[in-house]
């Protein structure tokens, strides 16, 4: 059994929550795919954590009401996990997180951080929910896009606007507000009022920090 901080303290009971190693790698799983998933499907995902460790981490954080365990309708029959309402709560909070974390960590290599498919998540924590308009992203092999508040894998139809990189651009456009790193086809005040959503970058942290 994890301990607690017994403390009455916000701070402290979120940590008795989700304070454990791995649990927050767990809800990013689940708030990157955007539905249910099943163990098998978790536990490759999250490369490094043990499946005793993993089962344990679900456990715990289906008791502190953070994530469900249901079984799927026929003919899939599977047993999968997913963010309650309280849980998909921590969207917000993992927003905020990745991009304080992103302020001292270097952009991406050209091959090898990132796998097949990570477009989608990378909007899910990266964007506010409340991001307005259609902007679709072409980044490097890559294809996904916010619609109104919501992310959509693949094209995005009748987007206000396009925006084309490399990963690398990428994160200079959301980690540094960069947007001549990109080039964008369409209405660039779209993706203004975008990057003007996101979280401020003090003066002090930045690209000098990395």
């Amino acid at each position: 059994m994890a301990k607690s901080y017994d403390q009455y303290c916000p701070v402290a009971h979120a940590l008795d929550l989700v304070g454990e190693r791995w649990s927050l790698l767990v809800v990013r799983e689940l708030l990157h795919e955007g539905g249910p998933m099943r163990y098998s499907d978790l536990h490759a995902r999250l490369d490094g954590c043990g499946t005793n460790i993993l089962a344990a981490r679900l456990k715990a954080l289906e008791q502190g009401g953070v994530v469900r365990r249901r079984r799927l309708d026929p003919p899939a029959a599977s047993w999968v996990y997913e963010l309650t309402e309280y849980g998909e709560g921590l969207r917000d909070v993992l927003h905020v997180l990745a991009h304080w974390g992103a302020r001292s960590l270097r952009p991406p290599a050209a091959t090898g951080d990132l796998e097949p498919g990570w477009l989608p998540g990378a909007l899910r924590i990266t964007l506010p929910s409340s991001t307005a308009g259609r902007i679709e992203f072409r980044i490097g092999d890559e294809v996904a896009g916010v619609a109104d508040g919501r992310v959509a894998e693949g094209a995005v139809e009748d987007q206000d606007a396009v925006v084309i990189g490399e990963p690398p651009a990428f994160y200079c456009l959301m980690v540094d507000r960069d947007m001549n790193a990109v080039t964008i086809e369409g209405d660039v005040e779209a993706v203004r009022a975008m990057i003007a959503s996101l979280p401020p970058v003090p003066a002090e942290i930045g690209a000098a920090s990395r």
